[in-house]
């Protein structure tokens, strides 16, 4: 029993060890709310104005944005910038062959990407959240653009013009003797045409839809599952009382 002890302990030290050999900053909450509407059909909005232009989303077609309050012509007036098809699937603008050559491989597609960045640390939607919102000028990079929770990442600060340009401000602490470096917050260089809330607002609402696009039928899953249970439960009711009378006579 000891030795089994020791050995939990020493798995969860390895883990906690791992998990913070990983670097990075905290993930903050992501405002997921796959049922409003408005943030849905926003982040429909801003997915394909920045996002399509080098990711696709082959798995989902324009007309399934009538799930969350659309119609086909508001898809077409707005939205139809990589086809003339309401019914095509999303793709992305970029030549696959251009992107392999500026960005070093081809992006990645995005229809699932906020299921499939989940992770002890948060779930996907925290992940992206946090992401699009760390992003910070870096001239030694070749793209101009760093990240706190991607170091290095290959893709430039494609919504620079709505945040603006900023700074990471870090504290220095004394760790075991040792001076490190601790993530304090940022200091805006350059405004940009949305407020610091509303650019979080904005990504929230993007976010939003990336997690909606992962799995559109989640709600109504969820609903009709719902409705299930109190049916099954009013029908035990009632099998109860029936099971109570044709019994109530039996010694």
């Amino acid at each position: 029993m000891k030795k089994l002890l020791i050995a939990f302990v020493a798995t969860l030290g390895f883990m906690v060890g791992a998990h913070a050999a990983g670097g990075g900053i905290a993930l903050d909450k992501a405002p997921v709310k796959t049922n409003d509407l408005v943030s849905l059909q926003n982040g429909a909005k801003l997915f394909v104005n920045y996002c399509l232009n080098c990711h696709s989303a082959a798995f989902m077609r324009f007309n399934r944005l009538k799930d969350i309050g659309l119609t086909d012509q508001q898809i077409k007036d707005n939205l139809l910038f990589t086809t003339e098809k309401v019914g095509e699937t999303m793709k992305a603008a970029i030549d696959p062959k251009q992107a392999k050559d500026w960005f070093g491989a081809n992006p990645p597609d995005l229809t699932l990407i906020a299921r499939s960045r989940a992770s002890r640390a948060g779930s996907g939607a925290d992940y992206l959240y946090t992401y699009l919102r760390t992003y910070y000028p870096d001239e030694t990079k070749a793209n101009g653009w760093n990240n706190l929770v991607f170091p290095s990442v290959g893709m430039p600060h494609v919504l620079w013009e709505l945040q603006g340009k900023r700074v990471p401000v870090y504290d220095t602490v004394s760790d075991h003797g040792h001076d490190v470096q601790v993530f304090k917050g940022w200091k805006q260089i350059t405004p940009g045409t949305m407020t610091p809330a509303q650019y979080d607002q904005a990504i929230g609402d993007l976010v939003n839809y990336l997690q909606w696009m992962g799995e559109p039928a989640k709600n109504t899953r969820v609903r009709v599952g719902v409705w299930v249970l109190l049916f099954l439960s009013v029908l035990t009711f009632f099998a109860w009382r029936l099971n109570a009378a044709f019994w109530k006579d039996v010694k």
